[in-house]
């Protein structure tokens, strides 16, 4: 990896700091920069996790390429989406998921 700086417009990721972008996570604004994937979205804001598991395990990110499923929320009504692979896009609405039991808290 090179310490150098790379310029916006060279980013082969598509990052760009002067495009902003605005999400909705559960109806909540969270702000980002477009290129940036959902889940580096959620994690710049300082989200963790953001589905829970039948077990009741609060889950976020953990293989970060798209291998895992542990970071799936719905976005604009599509359940199942990997926050990691998926880029995030201005006035994307994303929801949290759990696949905890019905009754269960």
């Amino acid at each position: 990896m090179s310490p150098r700086l790379i310029r916006a417009a060279a980013d082969a990721t598509g990052r760009r700091p002067d495009r902003p972008l605005r999400i909705t996570v559960d109806g909540e604004p969270v702000t980002g920069i477009a290129g940036q994937s959902i889940a580096g979205v959620l994690l710049a804001a300082g989200r963790t996790s953001w589905r829970t598991a039948r077990s009741g395990a609060q889950r976020g990110v953990f293989c970060g390429i798209g291998v895992c499923f542990d970071c799936v929320l719905t976005v604009n009504g599509t359940p199942d989406v990997r926050a990691c692979r998926r880029r995030a896009a201005d006035g994307d609405e994303v929801r949290t998921q759990s696949r905890m039991p019905e009754g269960r808290a």
